[in-house]
């Protein structure tokens, strides 16, 4: 209920702002299971995709965000409440596994999940090379992943930066990729083709500079919140 409300409200008043350029949203399946595996360039991507994806998405975030107190933490746990984020404990020491079982409950639920391979935002604009746990999460549902290419969005909100700003943000869905032809494969080389597929995707669709190997995860980070 929340993420409609907050969609109906939200949604019209970001677009006026940010009047964001959308393509592709018919290779987003209405119904079912389906993976939005996106590069990360802010911390507002979770929030820019949700308010033009054609379904709502689940994203996971830090269970801190939902317990803080007085009108800022009422706020901010609002604000993740609305665009249907899932809080996880980054700091349990089984957060990993706990970010796997809740990106699949939700895959087995049928409804759509956003996933950033990469693990975490990239400070140089470059994309990095992606984390496993798009594709395990993809072969162990047996859903679709539909790559996403945001542009602008560390415009809107720079890394560092507290507030967003006005700024022209592109999103573009491109059209699902099916584990099924992986299936086969050994595990660890299954996962490993499909991810760096859907990392080929992302980079067709941002248009952003390779890079060769993992981003840096932040030292008090487990990455299980965003990349697993």
């Amino acid at each position: 209920m929340a993420y409609r409300v907050g969609h109906l409200v939200v949604a019209p008043t970001s677009k006026l702002v940010w009047r964001p350029t959308v393509t592709g949203t018919e290779n987003v399946p209405r119904t079912g299971g389906v993976i939005l595996a996106s590069n990360h360039l802010s911390f507002i991507d979770s929030f820019a995709i949700p308010i033009v994806a054609p379904r709502p998405v689940s994203f996971l975030a830090k269970s801190d965000y939902f317990t803080g107190t007085g009108v800022g933490g009422a706020v901010r746990r609002g604000f993740f409440q609305t665009i249907g984020a899932i809080p996880v404990d980054r700091h349990s020491s089984r957060a990993a596994q706990e970010s796997l079982d809740a990106a699949l409950e939700v895959l087995r639920d049928g409804r759509a999940f956003g996933i950033y391979p990469e693990g975490t935002r990239s400070r140089d604009g470059r994309l990095y090379k992606g984390r496993t746990g798009v594709a395990w999460l993809a072969l162990t549902a047996g859903v679709p992943v539909v790559p996403v290419g945001l542009r602008g969005t560390d415009q809107v909100q720079p890394v560092g930066s507290s507030f967003p700003r006005p700024a022209r943000v592109t999103v573009a869905f491109g059209r699902p990729i099916t584990p099924d032809r992986f299936a086969d494969l050994p595990a660890g080389k299954a996962r490993r083709l499909l991810t760096d597929e859907v990392m080929d995707a992302i980079a067709a669709l941002s248009g952003q500079e390779r890079a060769e190997g993992h981003n840096e995860l932040p030292p008090e980070s487990t990455g299980a919140a965003v990349g697993i």
